[in-house]
């Protein structure tokens, strides 16, 4: 997004907005089937939730990055003191999923993307800095949560699931790929642009690692599998997605001047 190529077509946005609400049916498929095997039953109006939780958490989000923006306008305040307002709002955000669940459908995911989102079409000067600041921190996050679940990971017990569980992710993420091309059919983007959409939709690794060990710390007989698959597919689909993005987005993408 920063080197132009794509924007014209608003392929990064469309990439980035697709992978949060694709996050959120994730959760909300996982939240139901783990309810699942505790012995709990599936509910038609949990899946009716999910267009709710993403339309209203998308509201929260908007409304609560327009108020920022005018904020920062009005207040000079230093971009460090900016960051740690806008986490705080973040954790705040997903702190009320968690105690709205079961009373109103809300997507804390989605409200600090779209927080972000409104806030850069307001203030973007501003968002620009504040981004690179959050990047710095990204550092050091992911190398906790990602070392964190790799040191729960029953080495042996991977290696004896390791074959299945392969052509499995191989085979998910072929049906992965299939689904987006079909999904930006009549899009109006080349054949090259669509085929970059389906390459930057191939690493999975951020919600895998969040969710993957849950399972596991609820008791449940299939958490130990559940985890290896996570971990596997983090360490198939992220260096696979990475660089197949970096060897084709320059020969796949335009440039915007």
């Amino acid at each position: 997004m920063e080197n132009g190529y794509g924007t014209k077509q608003g392929i990064p946005q469309l990439i980035m907005a697709g992978a949060s609400v694709d996050d959120v049916f994730v959760i909300v498929m996982f939240t139901a089937f783990t309810g699942l095997a505790q012995g709990e039953g599936i509910s038609p109006a949990g899946f009716v939730q999910i267009p709710v939780s993403i339309l209203l958490g998308m509201a929260v989000g908007i409304l609560t990055g327009s108020l920022a923006a005018v904020y920062f306008k009005k207040v000079h305040i230093r971009d460090s003191i900016k960051v740690v307002i806008l986490l705080s709002i973040a954790f705040l955000m997903a702190a009320a999923e968690s105690r709205l669940k079961g009373v109103v459908p809300f997507s804390g995911l989605l409200a600090v993307m779209s927080m972000g989102a409104a806030l850069e079409k307001k203030r973007d000067e501003v968002a620009v800095r504040l981004a690179a600041k959050f990047s710095k921190l990204w550092i050091a996050a992911e190398v906790l949560l990602f070392v964190l679940v790799g040191a729960t990971v029953d080495i042996s017990y991977a290696a004896a699931a390791g074959p299945a569980a392969v052509v499995l992710i191989l085979g998910v993420l072929v049906f992965r790929m299939a689904g987006v091309f079909c999904c930006m059919a009549g899009s109006g983007l080349s054949r090259k642009e669509r085929l970059f959409c389906m390459i930057a939709y191939t690493p999975k690794a951020t919600v895998q690692a969040a969710i993957g060990s849950m399972p596991l710390a609820m008791g449940l007989p299939c958490g130990k599998i559940v985890l290896t698959v996570a971990v596997l597919a983090i360490l198939i689909t992220a260096p696979l997605g990475a660089f197949g993005i970096d060897m084709t987005y320059g020969r796949l993408l335009k440039k915007s001047v």
